[in-house]
């Protein structure tokens, strides 16, 4: 199989519609010995897949199709269009990572509130007895980040390593501690380019972002304190004042830093434990940032 001529056949055509990228198309007439592959009719053009049109440079030749008009002759139709991302690449395994963003909302704890107007001053979620309300939760924004990319294996240890982990430093506008890897997948894939087969894996990451951060935040209160080296059930009083006595505490009473009743026979706000419960890993080194 082989080409013994070819020929452009005019005109070339050229769409732009407002407010969509632009397409072009060129097409040419090969003369074969017998029927040939489209391939071989792409080489033999000079026009390979990601190639620049010759009168638009942003344009890349991304389809290719032939229709055979008899034995010995063939009509190629090359199309070429704005690539969807930068830096095209025949080889899927050297294009770059594209980076995607979206906002939702989660279901989390509400254990504080906004005082008043504004939003500076920000209190503890309790009733007037310093208790906090147990069942209540908000909806707190999220912000997504998704991470395509080619790899030649799938990164099956990357992925044990950093799923559900956090970031340990600032990271992407956030600071330490807010990001958090939900997963990683991947499903194998094939490209024929130019006549090269590649197989590879398409790979997704995807980040959570939450302003309020991935360290739980816990009323500091408990039915048991510590006195001296000994634990007993947190107590508050009941009767008529002066006539109290001390009974055992129903609800959980606030503690201090040493476990000791922070408001023995008194009202007051509990204060808050921070615990992380993930591991924080540099997100920066695993997952690098977005071209911007």
């Amino acid at each position: 199989m082989a080409v013994i001529s070819f020929r452009e056949v005019l005109p070339r055509t050229f769409s732009h519609k407002f407010g969509e990228s632009p397409t072009a198309e060129m097409r040419f007439v090969v003369t074969v010995d017998e029927p040939t592959a489209t391939q071989t009719l792409i080489n033999a053009v000079g026009y390979l897949h990601g190639s620049q049109h010759p009168e638009y440079s942003f344009l890349r030749m991304l389809d290719a199709s032939v229709n055979e008009l008899d034995r010995q002759h063939a009509e190629l139709s090359l199309r070429f269009e704005l690539p969807k991302q930068e830096n095209l690449d025949p080889n899927p395994l050297a294009r770059p990572d594209v980076w995607s963003f979206s906002t939702g909302g989660a279901q989390v704890p509400a254990l504080a509130y906004y005082y008043g107007t504004g939003n500076g001053d920000i209190r503890p979620l309790v009733n007037a007895a310093g208790d906090y309300i147990e069942g209540l939760t908000t909806v707190e924004a999220e912000v997504r980040a998704t991470i395509s990319g080619n790899r030649a294996t799938f990164p099956l240890a990357m992925a044990a390593a950093v799923t559900n982990s956090i970031n340990a430093s600032p990271y992407l506008g956030g600071a330490a501690y807010t990001w958090q890897c939900a997963g990683i997948t991947g499903q194998q894939a094939t490209e024929v380019v130019n006549s090269i087969e590649v197989r590879y894996w398409q790979v997704s990451v995807e980040l959570i972002y939450r302003a309020s951060g991935y360290v739980s935040k816990i009323p500091h209160v408990g039915f048991h304190y510590i006195d001296g080296t000994k634990k007993r059930r947190a107590w508050v009083y009941d009767g008529e004042p002066g006539q109290s006595e001390k009974v055992d505490a129903t609800t959980p009473q606030p503690l201090t830093a040493s476990g000791d009743l922070k408001y023995p026979g008194a009202n007051g706000v509990p204060e808050q434990l921070l615990r992380r419960l993930h591991p924080a890993v540099e997100f920066a080194g695993y997952f690098g940032v977005p071209p911007f």
